[in-house]
């Protein structure tokens, strides 16, 4: 298998007179199957929540074990991609992102499949080792794409171009919804009476399909083909130089005691990521079970909810990222406050929107007021999805920032840790599982309103801080 990854040799390299042409194309394939094939693994991740109201209505697993079964996607995702990214630096970037995603799909379908009993405790278990797999080979998505972008663009445009890549996993997760529902409707028309299975299986089959684009789409580097490499193609040497020379070795005591333990803002921005990827999976993630529970949406209007969350992350990534360039000379700080306290507003008016619609229409026709609830439920999910993705992009290059280059890996992977293992899976996931069984849903909005005013606050302690660094 080892040998079956490695990289291509490099080819004999192209008349000139092709070379422009190949590499204009080529350019443009690679990025799209970067995309797309990121993308594809986000079809394949959260497909759990989707399905959960269903499985939940057959009696198959409870909200708690639903909590501890999405948990175990985001334990093996928060280790795996440290370990995967060293793998896929020595492996050709078609080959490992291709493979990942055949099996993150198969793995993902077969959850479909499973005859699950009435035990809910073995079902709970079935699922969580089923989602611990998917969630070590979510670990071999992004990094083959960063290789791909590393090798296929050169440094003064890549952050352009990965702002726009970026956008890829908000794509995913939209397109999950709606695949969802068309899942749901095709297998009702077939007679189906387990519907929800639709939410595992019709996903999967679209990313293998994607996962066919890609391996004719995506080429390890640009040598392989036949062409010069990027810097050489786009005349830009810039930070080759300083990246060839010899770089000091660190010993990890010293990176992790001096540059991470003791690095009080590190530590700050770890505990934000944390409280930040709370509201981000707990509020996306839980969408739908509390809306069909509730008795708010149908599934496929909470499932068309689910995806307008997912996709106006687009945007607002962008446009985050830009507030930050274009006002606060690259500073973190300020578009992180703004946009936390946009979330806090979105939370708020989804947990309320029932009691703000009875205010506003309090006279009106039930209709007319449930008609009036969702409209606010679909304004405050596409509210806080614009506004908590820019947050979760800036906080890691917050991270970045605050230590040495040679010990950004360890940096960048620290505060990670806290977002995917304490904010989702413990968090997100197992703790609001346990309290929205145990005491409810309103509990469960308390707790993301509260984690909103944490993270808000621990993003404004680095203002000061992060503005002398800035001025440095």
């Amino acid at each position: 298998m080892s040998r079956f990854l490695d990289p291509p040799a490099a080819k004999p390299l192209l008349p000139k007179e092709k070379i422009r042409k190949v590499y204009s194309s080529m350019r443009f394939r690679v990025f799209m199957g970067a995309f797309l094939g990121y993308a594809a693994y986000y079809l394949v991740r959260k497909n759990l929540s989707l399905a959960a109201p269903g499985m939940i209505e057959d009696g198959l697993v409870d909200k708690a074990g639903v909590g501890i079964a999405m948990s175990a996607v985001s334990i093996a995702y928060a280790f795996s991609k440290f370990i995967m990214g060293s793998v896929s630096d020595r492996s050709d970037a078609r080959k490992f992102l291709v493979v990942g995603l055949v099996l993150s799909a198969l793995t993902m379908m077969a959850v479909g499949f499973i005859p699950f009993g009435a035990n809910q405790v073995v079902n709970v278990a079935v699922i969580f080792v089923l989602m611990l797999i998917i969630g070590w080979l979510s670990g071999m998505g992004w990094p083959p794409c960063g290789r791909v972008m590393a090798y296929w663009f050169s440094q003064n445009e890549r952050s352009f171009k990965m702002s726009i890549w970026n956008t890829s996993h908000t794509f995913g997760g939209g397109s999950l919804g709606l695949l969802v529902s068309l899942g749901l409707v095709i297998f009702a028309g077939i007679g189906i009476e387990q519907t929800w299975r639709a939410a595992f299986i019709v996903p999967s089959a679209v990313a293998l399909l994607i996962a066919v684009f890609c391996w004719w789409a995506i080429r390890d580097t640009p040598q392989s083909c036949g062409l010069p490499s990027i810097n050489d193609y786009r005349n830009d040497y810039s930070g080759v130089k300083s990246k060839e020379k010899a770089v000091e070795k660190i010993p990890f005591r010293t990176l992790f005691v001096d540059y991470v333990f003791k690095n009080r803002l590190l530590w700050v921005i770890a505990f934000a990521n944390a409280f930040v990827y709370m509201v981000r999976y707990g509020v996306g993630d839980w969408a739908p079970l509390y809306l069909q529970e509730m008795d708010i949406m149908t599934p496929e209007q909470s499932n068309l909810a689910f995806a307008l969350h997912n996709y106006a992350g687009i945007p607002g990534t962008i446009i985050c990222g830009w507030i930050s360039s274009r006002f606060f000379k690259g500073r973190c700080t300020p578009p992180n406050v703004i946009f936390m306290g946009l979330v806090l507003l979105g939370t708020l008016i989804y947990w309320q929107a029932g009691n703000i619609a009875g205010f506003f229409a309090g006279g009106a026709s039930p209709d007319a007021l449930a008609g009036l609830t969702r409209g606010l439920i679909y304004f405050a999910l596409i509210l806080v999805g614009f506004c908590i993705y820019g947050p979760v992009a800036l906080i890691g290059i917050q991270a970045l920032n605050l230590v040495p280059k040679n010990a950004a890996g360890t940096a960048a992977g620290f505060v990670g840790l806290f977002g995917y293992l304490f904010g989702d899976a413990l968090l997100s996931k197992m703790l609001m599982g346990t309290v929205a069984e145990s005491a409810g849903w309103h509990v469960t909005f308390m707790m993301l309103a509260v984690a909103s005013i944490v993270a808000l606050f621990l993003c404004a302690l680095t203002w000061n801080s992060e503005k002398k660094l800035a001025s440095a």
